[in-house]
């Protein structure tokens, strides 16, 4: 092996055979599965602590509750000795390692928002579960919004529009197509959906931004950053469409770099079967485009899930650093997931993988990772290392502490609300309402219509005796059929557009739909 002992990640060994992870190869993604209860949550807490070390920060999702331990210094238990002890395994060098705390309700961590502009309307409507004939119609509400320079900040902004839309629906079937009252409907009762499961806390501002994630201490260890998922995953396409929402921003944000001595950052998608149930055909091209590309922005992709099946086999090409716990052959699709896993391994004479699998203890796994030359190591039978720091979840006390040191403390947790889609639409209605005419010669039910200039008639004119002026006003102010913003208005969505996180942003592009359609490189 080129690199020295030094400049690798020790995961696991079984007497003289040590498997190392190369940080020149993290960036090719990688894999850890296994049944419940086999060592999954010890193997990722023991290589994000490898990756720290190097200086790589770390994000991962706490499904459980219990990752929070990487904050603390571990000490000796007699469980655990014993374990070290009966499998030869060295003892730990006890310490914790930087960590910041995330939370999509702002409840165990820093609360961490996006726009629904940013989101956009491919992932939105996979959030959403909407057809195709709705997500089409989501797209156009998308597109409605950007024409018109309504910006879609938060839930009450696209909720807004969607009203808008669906109450003005006649007014946009030349130029958009057909808007149906039934999807409308769909896309409303969606959004009332994710508002019942706390979503609507992820939309809005100040939004993440993704650079809070790449950190490290003073002592150059990479910052894990943890999600707390323990709430989060009773809204599972939530979940999925959020951390795929991430992984897409991590993309567009960073910069090409090639293959590095290391990962800029190393992203763990515990759970990954979410982001792959029931998903369409187009989504599943994106994210396997996506996680091919990532690794050029060094990012090393790692998905942790129970079943080998859960991975499309195109993504599952894709990672080449494996670890494997036990599965158990109880059905059989269990029987398949066991040779599907053997078969993907590099076999080694003498080890039979497919029935290892089936007999691997609690901690023990078939592992390989990629070679200093690129290529698949042969599998090999051993012990994951027990960790550094500490096993289980941390006290509140310990996690008020951690909150109140982070780099980032005061940053996200007061909410911004500027004018956004949900003001001018109120304001535009309230002006329509306060302009009808209501006076001599006016009918109380008449039409809103603009009102008249300054010592003109009360009534409002008939179309022959409109001057040019009217006319004007028309032209600037968007007409009476079709309402629009002002150009005072339009200059304020502007410079408050200016503001964001970049000039000339398309509110229509779509975090993945944006990627690939080159909105910006």
């Amino acid at each position: 092996m080129a690199a020295t002992d030094d400049a690798t990640i020790l995961i696991a060994q079984h007497g003289d055979t040590q498997c190392r992870l190369l940080p020149d190869k993290a960036n090719r993604h990688g894999l850890i599965t296994g049944a419940t209860g086999t060592g999954k949550t010890i193997t990722l807490q023991t290589m994000a602590e490898g990756f720290s070390r190097l200086g790589v920060p770390v994000f991962m999702a706490d499904i459980k509750g219990d990752l929070t331990g990487i904050s603390q210094n571990g000490s000796p238990q007699p469980k655990l000795s014993k374990i070290i002890q009966e499998r030869g395994l060295p003892e730990p060098a006890y310490q914790s390692f930087p960590t910041t705390l995330w939370d999509v309700f702002g409840e165990q961590g820093h609360p961490v928002r996006a726009t629904v502009s940013d989101l956009g309307p491919l992932l939105l409507a996979r959030m959403l579960n909407l057809n195709d004939t709705q997500a089409g119609v989501l797209q156009l509400v998308f597109k409605i919004a950007d024409d018109a320079g309504l910006l879609l900040l938060d839930m009450k902004d696209l909720r807004a529009m969607c009203q808008d839309v669906g109450d003005n629906a006649s007014q946009y079937t030349t130029e958009y197509g057909n808007i149906s009252a039934a999807s409308i409907g769909a896309i409303q009762r969606g959004l009332m959906q994710i508002e019942s499961q706390g979503g609507e806390k992820f939309f809005g501002e100040p939004m993440l931004n993704i650079a809070d994630f790449m950190q490290t201490d003073a002592k150059g260890q990479g910052v894990v950053n943890i999600l707390a998922a323990d709430k989060l995953m009773n809204a599972p396409r939530l979940y999925a469409t959020f951390l795929l929402w991430m992984l897409s921003e991590l993309f567009e944000t960073l910069p090409e770099v090639g293959d590095l001595d290391r990962p800029k950052m190393v992203f763990f998608f515990d759970e990954a079967h979410l982001l792959f149930n029931d998903a369409p055909k187009v989504l599943l091209e994106r994210i396997e485009l996506v996680v091919r590309l990532v690794r050029s922005k060094g990012v090393g992709v790692y998905f942790v899930t129970q079943n080998p099946l859960d991975i499309p086999d195109t993504v599952l090409a894709q990672l080449g650093n494996r670890v494997q716990h036990a599965l158990r052959a109880f059905t059989p699709r269990d029987q398949k997931a066991v040779k599907s896993a053997a078969e993907t391994m590099r076999p080694k004479e003498g080890l039979d993988i497919g029935a290892a699998i089936t007999e691997l203890a609690v901690g023990e796994a078939l592992v390989s990772f990629l070679d200093d030359k690129g290529r698949p190591s042969l599998t090999e039978r051993v012990f994951v290392l027990p960790p550094s720091s500490q096993i289980g979840p941390i006290t509140q006390a310990q996690r008020q502490a951690l909150l109140a040191d982070s780099l980032v403390a005061g940053v996200y947790e007061r909410e911004v609300d500027r004018d956004s889609a949900f003001e001018a639409i109120k304001g535009r209605t309230l002006a329509r309402q306060g302009d009808s005419p209501v006076g001599p010669g006016t009918s109380s039910g008449a039409p809103a219509r603009s009102a008249p200039s300054a010592g003109g008639p009360a009534s409002a004119p008939t179309a022959p005796e409109r001057g040019i002026l009217d006319s004007i006003g028309d032209m600037l102010g968007g007409g009476t059929r079709r309402t629009r913003a002002s150009v005072g208005e339009q200059m304020v969505k502007s410079a408050a557009s200016s503001i964001g996180r970049e000039v000339g942003r398309q509110i229509i592009r779509g975090v993945l739909g944006g990627i690939f359609g080159g909105s910006r490189r």
